[in-house]
C-alpha cells in the first residue's frame, strides 16, 4: 500500500484525484487531504508520505516554494497542473513526473505503475534539478536526467556528441565513447535539448552542433563529428543544418 497526500488549491480538483485512485488505484491510500501549501507543511514533514500529489498554482505558497520548504524531499512526487509550458519543461528535464488537468484516468494508472517499479533514485539531485532550471537561465543550466533501465543518469549537456533512436530508447553517445541508452524516445530526449545547440539532422539522429568536425556534401550529405562518427542528413533537414552552420550566409 502507497501512503499519498493531496495537495491542491481546488476542492473540486482534489475530491475528483481521490475518487479516481480509489476506483482504479486501490494500491493507494490516500491519508491525507490539503488545500494549501502552509496547511499541507506541517503534516508531510510529520508523517513522512511516500507520494505526494502536488499542484503547481497555488495562491500563497505554490508547489515549488512548499518543496523547497520542506527541505527533506524523501519521498515520491506527481505534480498535478494546467498546462505551462515553462514549469513542464522543467519538470521532464528534472525526469520527475506530472499528470495534466483534467487527470486522465490511464496517465494515471501509467504514474502510479512508476511509482511501484522505480528503482531508488537520487530523488534529492532530481529536485536539484528542478529547481536549478527554474531559477536560471537555459544557458546556464548545465545537467539532465536521463532515465536509464537502472534509475538515472545525471548528464552534463555539453558531453553530449549525438543521440540515435533504437525504437522507444534512445542511445547517447558521449565524449571518450561513453554510451547511455536512454528509456525514452528521440522525440523526447529533443525537447529535453531543445534549449541548447542540439539539431535533429535526420529522422533517426541528433546531434550537438559544437561537435561537429566536418560536413560532406551529398544529397543530404553527412556529418563527420567530433568522436569521428559519421552522421547521415537527410535531404529534407539539410538546409536547416546548413543555415546552423552557416548562419551568416545569404
Amino acid at each position: 500500500m502507497i501512503n499519498a497526500f493531496i495537495v491542491d488549491d481546488e476542492p473540486y480538483c482534489t475530491e475528483a484525484l481521490a475518487i479516481l485512485l480509489g476506483r482504479y488505484c486501490p494500491q493507494v491510500h490516500v491519508d491525507g487531504i490539503y488545500h494549501s501549501g502552509a496547511q499541507a507543511l506541517g503534516p508531510i514533514r510529520e508523517q513522512k508520505p511516500q507520494l505526494l500529489f502536488l499542484d503547481i498554482e497555488m495562491p500563497r505558497m505554490n508547489g515549488f516554494e512548499l518543496l523547497d520548504k520542506v527541505k527533506d524531499l524523501d519521498f515520491e512526487l506527481i505534480f498535478t497542473t494546467s498546462y505551462d509550458q515553462y514549469a513542464i519543461k522543467a519538470i521532464r528535464h528534472s525526469a520527475l513526473d506530472y499528470l495534466l488537468k483534467p487527470i486522465d484516468r490511464e496517465e494515471l494508472q501509467s504514474s502510479i505503475r512508476k511509482v511501484e517499479q522505480r528503482l531508488k533514485a537520487p530523488l534529492a539531485q532530481q529536485f536539484d534539478l528542478l529547481f536549478q532550471k527554474l531559477q536560471s537561465p537555459a544557458n546556464l543550466f548545465t545537467k539532465i536526467a536521463i532515465p536509464t533501465m537502472e534509475g538515472l543518469e545525471m548528464v552534463a549537456v555539453d558531453s553530449i556528441v549525438h543521440c540515435v533512436s533504437d525504437s522507444n530508447y534512445t542511445v547517447l553517445t558521449l565524449k571518450e565513447k561513453q554510451k547511455i541508452i536512454a528509456s525514452k524516445t528521440l522525440k523526447e530526449i529533443e525537447e529535453l535539448l531543445e534549449d541548447y545547440s542540439f539539431l535533429r539532422v535526420h529522422h533517426s539522429h541528433l546531434i550537438n552542433l559544437n561537435e561537429v568536425c566536418k560536413y560532406i556534401k551529398g544529397e543530404g550529405g553527412y556529418l563527420v563529428m567530433s568522436d569521428e562518427s559519421s552522421i547521415p542528413v537527410s535531404r529534407s533537414r539539410k538546409e536547416a543544418l546548413l543555415k546552423k552552420l552557416q548562419p551568416n550566409r545569404p
